[in-house]
């Protein structure tokens, strides 16, 4: 009679490296790729002129020491990492990094008023809301982007982060009406008037573990604010503002504040970036880390690619 055989007690991890616009990156660039189990022993640190690199026979330990922490970095560029990454006993697990160049800018030649017209509607039609022209809107766009290109890559980000948040009908983008054009509109936010419709809508999506509530405390005359909970980091945050009223297209609207948080934690929010941000004036949130931060959460929730319509380069 044959022995049954034994539960496998390890697995293979492979680590990938992407830049900015989100392809592989570079095989003639150096990588140092650093590995830890959860217990903090180091498991692997080298450099590779690869953009890949796969640990076979990782121990599993049936505890916390599976929940691995994942790092790469390059000459040049911007560390990247992710924690925790599930060991899983005799599962190849995967972990997709980003890392973008110390010296990066914005890429928007995927972004004219034509090709956004095309495929990402509800954008240019929130753009365009409240313009007296056609041309109006297309030149106030244009002048974004020559303007103040963080502001418009935060823009992108999170509208492409609300239309993949379902709400019990429809998400977030389809509830928002007209964007505020002054100078609450930054890299790390804007302002928008929203169907008020879209309460009720947060609320029901609470209930049903899409948000939790979150402190308003940063942001200043809000009633309540929803932070969304599925990614370990750059969590959509909406604020709504239900005592600020405006009429448009004879809806009484209210106004809806939404961003994105580095970290999931509330209290690491505060500690490592709301409390940075007041410290040192003029830092807001850069809209480069949310892109790296909710791309990488999102490959590893296994969930569309994050596709904002521009890229890093």
């Amino acid at each position: 009679m044959s022995s049954p055989a034994l539960a496998p007690t390890s697995c293979t991890l492979t680590v990938a490296v992407f830049d900015g616009s989100r392809q592989p990156l570079a095989g003639g660039q150096q990588v140092l790729f650093t590995v830890k189990d959860g217990n903090r022993k180091g498991v692997y640190r080298d450099f590779q002129q690869a953009s890949s690199l796969t640990l076979k026979e990782l121990p599993i330990f049936d505890n916390f020491g599976d929940n691995y922490t994942v790092v790469a970095s390059a000459d040049g560029h911007e560390q990247a990492g992710i924690f925790p990454v599930k060991a899983i006993s005799g599962v190849r697990v995967v972990a997709d990094l980003m890392l973008l160049r110390t010296d990066s800018g914005f890429n928007f030649n995927q972004a004219s008023w034509e090709k956004l017209r095309q495929e990402r509607a509800e954008m240019v039609n929130l753009l365009a809301a409240g313009a007296a022209t056609a041309n109006a809107a297309r030149n106030r766009y244009a002048d974004l982007i020559e303007r103040d290109a963080p502001v418009l890559a935060c823009y992108f980000n999170l509208m492409t982060a609300m239309s993949r948040i379902h709400l019990p009908l429809g998400t977030p983008v389809e509830y928002l009406k007209e964007l505020i054009w002054d100078e609450t509109m930054t890299q790390a936010r804007f302002f928008a008037w929203a169907d008020p419709e879209i309460v009720n809508q947060a609320l029901r999506a609470e209930a049903q573990g899409v948000f939790v509530r979150a402190p308003e405390m940063d942001h200043p005359g809000a009633t309540r604010s929803f932070k969304q909970v599925q990614f370990g980091e750059a969590n959509v945050q909406l604020s709504l503002h239900e005592n600020d009223r405006h009429v448009v297209d004879g809806v009484n609207c209210i106004k809806v504040e939404p961003d994105m948080d580095y970290f999931k934690d509330p209290l690491a929010h505060v500690l490592l970036e709301v409390l940075p941000n007041r410290l040192v004036k003029g830092r807001l949130t850069d809209p480069r880390q949310v892109y790296v931060l909710r791309w990488i959460a999102g490959r590893h929730a296994g969930v569309p690619e994050f596709d904002p319509p521009y890229t890093i380069v």
